[in-house]
């Protein structure tokens, strides 16, 4: 994109992903090369995180030959003759010379303000390792994992709470785990297509959080209940492909879905008497296949 913003007579404006290829694209447009250009850094873009709040870099771009020439300097004007006789005024005092003068103190310094947060929250998480295993420390635990997701969550732009609760081994893990629920208006980029910025939100936290417990804690990020809403569309989803294997006695496989959700689906059939459930696939294209019993 090319602009010519007032006050810069001769001058573009592009944008692109980073400097270079805003750059890149501004002298291709202009046709120039880049020892015939004066390139301009507006703003350096910005990744944003997760690639939400991403910025375009801009630079400002003109002919080397149109840049402003510096201004003249007008000459000093010439300083008037002195007068033929001058009255001799008194000698200027001559300043004592100190030896070895003493250095002036230094101000004291003030830690700025992630510094002092750094140290409080180092002794947050010892005070919780102090803690014996048990309700109190699974209290501490809860509020020192919500409190930096909810920094995480205002730091990427959005306003939200966030509720924590332990839970026991559900549909959506095996073990026992701590589930952080964020609710908040306009959310759903947190989540991304399919959850996927979810998953990442959530690999963020526990490798944050983990770092500070200094142990393994298992961790689940919720957005607006999504994951209690995508195990009920698989267990339904799941059930109504079943009926139809049973009924045509043909094998039927499910698009292909992350390591949790095929276990959703795994779980939801386990105990069927008319279908079995098998992990079929490589990487990425791994899913879940229906087979009939026979």
């Amino acid at each position: 994109m090319s602009t010519n913003p007032a006050g810069t007579q001769g001058a573009h404006e592009f944008s692109g992903k980073t400097v270079e290829e805003a750059t890149a694209e501004g002298l291709r447009v202009m046709g120039l090369r880049a020892e015939e250009a004066s390139v301009e850094i507006v703003h350096r873009g910005s990744r944003g995180l997760f690639g939400i709040g991403s910025e375009s870099a801009v630079v400002r771009i003109r002919r080397a030959s149109e840049s402003a020439a510096p201004a003249p300097v007008a000459p000093a004007p010439a300083a008037p003759a002195a007068p033929a006789a001058q009255i001799p005024s008194a000698p200027a005092p001559v300043a004592p010379v100190v030896q070895n003068p003493a250095p002036a103190p230094k101000p004291a310094l003030t830690p700025a303000a992630p510094v002092e947060s750094a140290a409080a929250a180092a002794a947050t998480s010892d005070e919780v390792d102090a803690l014996p295993p048990g309700p109190e420390r699974d209290e501490q635990v809860a509020a020192l994992a919500g409190d930096m997701l909810l920094q995480i969550i205002t730091l990427m732009g959005f306003e939200a709470r966030v509720d924590t609760q332990w839970r026991d081994a559900d549909a959506i893990t095996d073990d026992r785990h701590l589930l952080l629920s964020a609710h908040g208006r306009d959310l759903s980029a947190l989540i991304g297509r399919r959850g996927e910025t979810l998953e990442n939100l959530q690999y963020l936290l526990r490798l944050m959080v983990n770092q500070k417990m200094h142990r393994w804690l298992n961790i689940v990020v919720d957005v607006e209940e999504f994951r209690a809403k995508r195990v009920d569309h698989l267990t339904r989803l799941a059930q109504r492909m079943a009926d139809q294997v049973a009924e045509t006695q043909r094998s039927f496989a499910l698009e292909p879905m992350p390591p949790n959700e095929r276990r959703i689906v795994h779980l939801a059939l386990r105990d069927s008497e008319t279908v079995f459930t098998e992990s079929t696939g490589e990487g990425e294209r791994r899913k879940v296949t229906i087979f009939p019993r026979h």
